[in-house]
Parts: C-alpha cells; structure tokens; sequence
C-alpha cells in the first residue's frame, strides 16, 4: 500500500509514522509528502527518509479546484491508496473530500466533537475541562467531522501547564496514529468496518494508551 502524509509545519506525527514504517510496524510504503509550506520542517525529514516531496503551495494557485488538481495528480502518479494528514493546515473542498471518501485520516488534540479548530490543546486547557485527549478520524466535508476511529484520553493535572498538557498530548499522538495507519494498511479499518482501540488512563502515566483493536 503507498501512503502520503501532508503536513504544513515541524512534522513530528510524520517522523512518528516515518519510524513506524522503517521498524516495520506498518508494512506499507511511505510514498509522498505533500507540503504547502515550502519553510515546514517535514520538508527535511521527508528528505532526510528518502521520500518525496510535492510542494504544492496554495498562493500559487488562481483557485483551490487548480490547487487541489496539482495535488491529486501527485497521488495519482504515486497510485497512493491512504492518505494521513498531519498537521495539513488547510480544508478540502467537498469535491476532493468525495473523492477519497475513506482513504483519508485525520489526527486531532482533543476529544471531538469538543474543541474543534487549530487550537484544540489550548481551548481544552483554558475551559478548565479535567479530560481532554486526541481523535483519529475518518475525513469529511466538515473541519474536525467524519466518523471517530479511536479516541485516547490524557488527564489534566493541577500541576499542568499549557505546555506540559501539549507534550503529553503529541506524545499520545505519535502511539496512537501509527497504530490506527497499521490497522488501516492491515485491511481491519474502513468506514463500514470500524476497528475501535480502547485506551485507559492510568497512574503511572496518564498519556499512555493500552488495548486491542475489535
């Protein structure tokens, strides 16, 4: 199976996924990076993994039916049959989000459908909420919308602090989305077969996911 990862910024749920694939966790092959941000440093770690690159930059476009054509023609040559989105700072157009119904996946810091947006760490931290977590899900034509893969829960401690809540969140990030890419490369993971990951909190380290897919 060929993934491409988008990303428009540091890349850390790519190299997460970057390094799942070359330890052999997901057996597929890690085809493409699409990045519309030519400073993004996923960029270098795109290179660094020998993958290739398509900077497709938005403002180089007349409009986003000529933007996203220049990107699915990049899937296309590729024969990419999974997309992750990683950080991809921008919304598709209905039309693109028909197209690969169910061949797209989305990772988002918090607990969806509460705090949605780009700012879902610091929205959760300043309601005052106790549990927040991160979502995978399928994508839609909604923002942060489409049906729930699986959902991991991180505790908010009185002694937490907007930046000690962000690191247990993007450390949970980078266990639970390769291990939802794998069961998606494995054939147990479709919009019409759901394979739910049950995660627990616990005491010894409140970001730390457990479980068996179903």
């Amino acid at each position: 199976m060929n993934i491409a990862v988008f990303a428009s910024g540091k890349g850390t749920n790519f190299q997460a996924i970057i390094k799942a694939v070359q330890k052999g966790k997901i057996k597929a092959r890690l085809t493409l990076l699409v990045c519309d941000n030519p400073d993004a440093f996923a960029i270098k770690r795109a290179q660094k993994a020998d993958i290739k690159v398509a900077l497709v930059k938005r403002d180089d476009f007349v409009s986003r039916r000529d933007f996203e054509n220049k990107i699915t023609g990049y899937l296309k040559e590729s024969k990419i049959e999974l997309i992750v989105l990683a950080g991809f700072m921008r919304m598709f157009s209905p039309e693109f989000a028909r197209e690969y119904k169910g061949r797209v996946i989305n990772i988002h810091p918090s607990l969806l459908p509460s705090f949605k947006g780009i700012h879902g760490i610091k929205d959760a931290f300043d309601y005052g909420v106790k549990i927040t977590g991160v979502t995978v899900h399928f994508v839609d034509e909604q923002m942060d919308h489409g049906e729930i893969i699986s959902q991991a829960p991180v505790k908010i401690e009185e002694r937490d602090t907007l930046q000690t809540l962000e690191l247990k969140i993007h450390k949970l990030e980078h266990r639970l989305y390769p291990d939802v890419i794998r069961l998606f490369v494995e054939g147990k993971l479709s919009q019409t077969r759901q394979a739910y990951l049950p995660y627990l909190i616990t005491k010894k380290d409140p970001s730390a996911p457990f479980g068996r897919s179903g």
